[in-house]
């Protein structure tokens, strides 16, 4: 299993958290869906936050710029080589798959789009599966098409959890549902409970 740095261990409560990593992914409607999740974590979040948004590909994201300003924790565009650390999270930039390898350090990739999209929340979430296995926890947010449905079915694969936005709340239905039909959700929940949920989950010791 992965093991987070000692220097990344420092910015938690927790220095052996349950989960280790947390996996987010949204579309359409992500922006706000994102920021109320990741606005609801404390600034000593004891997990590392890697974040895949769907994006125009060809204009430079203010993401990252939007989370910091409304959350607690580090929030940085993720680079090829970044090491994981503890309450911060990685937004993948515009047009790059973003993959969490075994070492603890981030990839970037411009490989073929998945579900006609790139960054792909099932890269993210298969990458995660194989680095981090019952310490990860995926996690679906709004959006349109069908990606993360075969990521989630990884992450449940290796012992991970899945948390998914309840459709009916969620501002685009499309992927949440999509991720419920495969069976390998955990938890349903509407957007202002997740957060929570999270800290929960993740604050509980192994």
């Amino acid at each position: 299993m992965m093991a987070t740095s000692t220097e990344g261990e420092t910015r938690g409560t927790e220095t052996n958290p349950k989960y280790t990593i947390v996996a987010v992914t949204a579309s359409a409607g992500g922006i706000k869906a994102l920021t109320t999740v990741l606005s609801g974590f404390p600034s000593d979040f004891p997990a590392s936050i890697v974040v895949v948004q769907h994006l125009a590909p060809n204009h430079r994201s203010l993401l990252p710029e939007i989370l910091e300003r409304r959350c607690s924790l580090r929030i940085k565009q993720a680079q090829e080589g970044d090491v994981l650390e503890p309450s911060t999270a990685y937004v993948a930039p515009p047009d790059q798959h973003l993959l969490v390898n075994g070492d603890g350090t981030l990839s970037l990739s411009h490989s073929d789009l998945v579900h006609f999209v790139r960054p792909s929340a099932d890269l993210l979430f298969e990458s995660v599966a194989a680095s981090h296995e019952d310490q990860a926890i995926a996690v679906v947010l709004t959006g349109t098409g069908s990606d993360g449905t075969m990521g989630v079915k990884a992450v449940k694969k290796t012992g991970g959890l899945v948390i998914v936005q309840d459709s009916e709340t969620a501002e685009f239905g499309g992927m949440p549902r999509a991720a419920i039909e495969t069976g390998s959700v955990d938890h349903i929940l509407p957007l202002e409970e997740i957060s929570a949920r999270l800290v929960e989950l993740v604050g509980e010791p192994r």
